[in-house]
């Protein structure tokens, strides 16, 4: 037989399950009832502007940058040594004899920056267009207004993409405002145009530079130096975890004339 105080336990657990189900439907109503602007708020499961553009412009970036890298950080190179199918732009240069080279461009962070905003601009008009669209289709009033150019910046290990455009998005009572928008690339670019910067400091003063030391300081970085018979150097550095990371330049710099210098 059951006790008195069995009962009483077992109604005691019944109430409490009667009263959980009632706050779970409640819940439930509550959620069903709000969840139209919940989702407005939220975007549901419409893509944020910040990861459209990132999406959209991210494989256009790494191409520029791929491109950049390979040409010695310029997209069409104007003061060139074709090598293996590239022209490397030189980034040191004199056409005499004897002399140490010139720098082209003292300002190397600053060029490679501009040079991908430039490479994307066609691109990034086109996704910001298309994301126009997208929001329309949704029900979405949206206006883009560009407050100021577009810019990159090489930073530590990854490179930075900010587009200065304030967006103004609304759907009924809702209202959000975006001050700009920003894409950032997993890249050592930075690195390897620090180091090359290095090296056409020695290119202006001494004609050379001494890879080894370089890579003595940095286990993960490969330099390679090929000398050509005019007296161009191409440098080539590498990242040897990812071998496709990497940046090449020309430098001609203490040349000699043919028949004249070491090997002649």
């Amino acid at each position: 037989m059951i006790g008195k105080e069995g009962i009483l336990h077992r109604k005691g657990q019944v109430t409490i399950f009667i009263i959980i189900a009632v706050i779970v439907v409640f819940a439930a109503i509550l959620f069903y009832m709000f969840w139209p602007n919940i989702k407005d708020i939220t975007g549901g499961n419409k893509v944020s502007p910040q990861s459209f553009i990132q999406n959209c412009l991210e494989d256009k970036v790494s191409e520029v940058v791929v491109n950049l890298s390979n040409q010695g950080g310029y997209l069409e190179p104007e003061l060139f040594y074709e090598y293996k199918g590239s022209k490397i732009e030189y980034l040191c240069y004199t056409n005499e004899y004897y002399k140490t080279c010139v720098m082209q461009q003292p300002l190397l962070f600053k060029q490679v920056a501009d040079e991908i905003v430039k490479g994307i601009k066609e691109e990034e008009n086109s996704c910001f267009n298309d994301l126009i669209a997208q929001y329309e289709n949704e029900g979405y009033s949206i206006n883009i207004v560009k407050k100021n150019v577009t810019s990159a910046e090489l930073l530590p290990q990854r490179i930075l993409v900010t587009f200065n455009r304030e967006l103004t998005i609304k759907k009924g009572d809702e209202t959000s405002t975006i001050d700009r928008l920003e894409i950032v690339l997993n890249n050592n670019l930075y690195e390897h145009i620090g180091i090359a910067s290095s090296i056409l400091e020695y290119e202006t003063k001494y004609g050379d530079a001494e890879t080894t030391t370089y890579m003595n300081i940095y286990p993960d970085l490969k330099v390679e130096k090929y000398k050509e018979g005019d007296g161009t150097t191409i440098y080539i550095l590498t990242d040897r975890n990812n071998p496709e990371s990497k940046f090449q330049f020309a430098s001609r710099s203490v040349a000699w004339p043919p028949g004249y210098g070491i090997g002649a």
